[in-house]
């Protein structure tokens, strides 16, 4: 499991760390996702079955894998940001 935030709290959701690691790795397991995040694959199962419902991401089988694509297009759903589209959010995230 990831090593929680100092204070408790981080400033973005489980559904963005979430798709953060799907965005830098489309082939990872959900196992390797919620170790990541610090989530149970349980919880990592929910969120991105939400996601792929909500048409944010799509999965297809290869093999014996699964590798997720990001609607990137996808604008945020909040009122406050639905001016913002995921894949620049992803970028930002992304930027170092």
């Amino acid at each position: 499991m990831a090593t929680p935030a100092p204070s408790g709290w981080t400033f973005l959701t489980n559904h963005t760390h979430v798709l953060v690691c799907l965005a830098q790795n489309e082939a990872i397991t959900l196992r390797e996702v919620a170790q990541q995040v610090g989530i149970t694959e349980r919880a990592v199962h929910a969120i991105v079955s939400a996601l792929e419902e909500e048409g944010v991401l799509t999965r297809s089988r290869e093999g014996q894998r699964n590798r997720y694509k990001i609607n990137r297009s996808y604008r945020l759903r909040h009122p406050l940001e639905a001016h913002c589209k995921i894949g620049r959010l992803l970028e930002l995230i992304e930027e170092r």
